[in-house]
Order: C-alpha cells, then structure tokens, then sequence
C-alpha cells in the first residue's frame, strides 16, 4: 500500500485531507503529522470517517512531532512514506487578516518573497530527513514552492515539485473555459498570477489545443475575487490529484510550481507515476524558466548561483526597518541565521500598530532586529 507523510494540520492540509478521503482509485496510508499531536489527531479522524463514508479507500492515522532534523528523520524511518507533502511552514498567510501589525504592512510593502526564510524552514527539514535516512522518498512541498523549491534544488536536497498557485490557477482555468480533458490545457503561471499583474505582458500565458487563449485576466477574475483561505479548497483537490496520479500510476494534466527546483509554475504531466514538463511546442524549458524568473520579480526574490537575493522594492523595505543583515540576502547555506534575522524583525514588528511608519528605532530592542 503506497504510503503519504502528510506535515501540517492547518487549512491546506485540512483541505488534502479531505479530498483525499474521496480517493477510490487504490488503497493509500495518509500519515498526519504535526506539532501538536491533538489537532493531528483530530485531522485524521474526520479525515478517516469522511473517507468511510464516501468509500474511500485511503486510511488516516496520526503522528506528533518535533521539527527539529533529529525528530524528523525519525519521523520519516517509521513512516517509511513513498512520498512526503510538506503543507506547513512558519508564516501564515491569514496573519494580515486576523493579527495586522507594522509586520504585516511590511510584507505588503515588500513583497511575499520577503517571507522565504519562513517558507522554506520546514521543507528544507524535512528534505534534509529525506536525504538523511535514504528513504527514496520523493518530497512535494507546498509552501511558496516558486521560490522554495530553487532553494532546496540549490542546496542539493531532493524536491519533486510543488502544489498550488500554477496547479490553481489551471484548474480555475479549466473550469472557465470548460476544458474536461486537461491534456488539451497548457499553462504557464507564477506564484504572483493569483493577483492580477500590473499589465497584459506579464499574464499567465495559456493555450488552449496549441493556439494561444487571450485574455486571460478575464477568465481568471473569479479565482482572483475569492478569498485566498477558501481557495485553499481547490488546491486540497489538485493536491490530492496529484498525490494519487504519482503514487497510484494515474494519468494526469496539469501545472506545478518548482517542478524540480525550478523557479514558478509550468504545464506538467504525469505518466506511469513519473512527472515531467509538458511545455507547448512552441516553448521550450530555458524560455519558460526565463519568463517565470521575470514576471517572480513582483514576488521580491530570487535564487541566483546558490543564494537568495532580494529586488530593490525588499531591499529598501529591509532598510527602513533597519533589518541591513538581510539586505543583500544570503547564501542558501545560511538560511537559518537568516530566519533568525528575520524573526527576530518580525517579533518586533508585531508589537507595533498596523498603519504607522516602520523605522530602525522603534519597538523594543530595534536596534538589533536586523542583526541578531
């Protein structure tokens, strides 16, 4: 019986879950795991009686662990998973929402790609576990993979590829245009397609049966009107899709982000539980990586020659709050002082109110956010 680790027990991995318990095309073991051992639990029991009751043929149990790489590569010898998903990192993306502060107004005014050191903490953890125990496991992450997996790819750990942002995008595409049989769908899309560019060169670029579809904008407004914790609805499904095409030898269309440490989104296939590109004929893999490296640069980030580097808009934004440790970035060998630097910017930050000027004096120790 083909075996899932899934890490995390918040929206996203709700979200697998629960599609997953509808999964009858094999037997499959889904392994919960997270921090707290209660709300993994939990995850797996309702995950467990929807799949009873709908006839699924997929098992949940529950793990508890720690994040520490020890506790991890435990975690993946008695698991012994063919695949691990990793759906949790240490930034939420609902905290602008629910908990604003003068940290939440900075990443606005950087750019997502400010909140990689978060992103990447546990999947660069959990792949180094992977490494570790020589599981021949392969990893599928979740959590900003457009910039993410590059990361792990660089740092020489193993990355299949991502879920969500381009996999969503195409799904709401599909659904626009009715297209039933995703094989006739190519899209190309970045992590920054879930908004709406600034202009109609920097789209997603679709086509449909080989001709280019115009104006994508205008297919995609619903998804782009739709609160992003609601969507995570769709990206549960094309997860789920993609988990069972790869361990259960399904065929399957679609776009993932980070396809083997890629920068962005690309059309993608599976076969015979094996991913690969599925790029149009009219583009190949070094323009498609080239254009996905382009229009990511609204996101803020880069990783160029084994190193996060941050556009101008981070950089300045770094600046004023006086973070200067992390302005020019950081080799991906150093990723966690970096996400030392930064938490400690963040705790800060969170202890100021949302709407005012953010400058290197203010807060409790910020003569030191940015160095620690």
């Amino acid at each position: 019986m083909p075996r899932l680790l899934l890490l995390g027990t918040g929206s996203l991995a709700t979200a697998v879950c629960c599609a997953l318990a509808h999964v009858r095309t094999g037997d499959l073991h889904v392994t919960v795991a997270g921090r707290g051992g209660r709300a993994a639990a939990e995850l797996a029991h309702v995950a467990g009686v929807r799949a009873h009751s709908a006839g699924g043929t997929a098992a949940f149990a529950a793990a508890r662990t720690g994040l520490r790489p020890r506790e991890l590569r435990q975690l993946v010898t008695e698991e012994r998973p063919d695949l691990v998903l990793v759906c949790a990192s240490a930034h939420s993306p609902w905290e602008r929402e629910r908990t604003p502060s003068a940290w939440t107004d900075l990443v606005t005014a950087a750019g997502f790609g400010l909140t990689l050191p978060f992103q990447a903490d546990l999947a660069v953890r959990a792949a180094g576990a992977v490494a570790a125990t020589g599981s021949g496991a392969r990893l599928v992450n979740a959590c900003f993979p457009d910039a993410v997996n590059p990361v792990l790819h660089a740092s020489g750990l193993p990355v299949l590829c991502g879920v969500g942002n381009a996999g969503l995008v195409a799904a709401s595409l599909a659904h626009a245009l009715d297209v039933r049989d995703t094989g006739r769908l190519r899209v190309l899309a970045h992590h920054v397609h879930l908004a709406r560019p600034r202009g109609a060169e920097e789209e997603a670029r679709v086509w449909l049966d080989g001709a280019r579809v115009p104006d994508p904008a205008r297919h995609l407004a619903p998804m782009r009107a739709t609160p992003r914790e609601r969507l995570n609805l769709v990206t549960g499904q094309t997860a789920a899709r993609l988990v069972t095409a790869l361990l259960h030898g399904v065929d399957l269309d679609t776009s993932v982000p980070g396809p083997g440490g890629l920068p962005g989104g690309y059309p993608a296939r599976v076969r015979d539980g094996k991913l690969e590109l599925a790029l149009p004929a009219d583009l190949d893999r070094a323009a498609a990586t080239s254009w996905n490296r382009k229009v990511g640069a609204r996101d803020g980030v880069d990783v160029v020659d084994g190193a996060v580097r941050f556009t101008e808009r981070v950089r300045e934004s770094l600046r004023r709050a006086g973070a200067h440790a992390l302005v020019d970035g950081f080799p991906v060998r150093e990723l966690d002082a970096a996400r030392t630097r930064l938490d400690a910017l963040r705790t800060r930050l969170r202890a100021l109110p949302a709407g005012e000027p953010v400058t290197a004096g203010r807060g409790r120790g910020a003569g030191h956010g940015g160095h620690s």
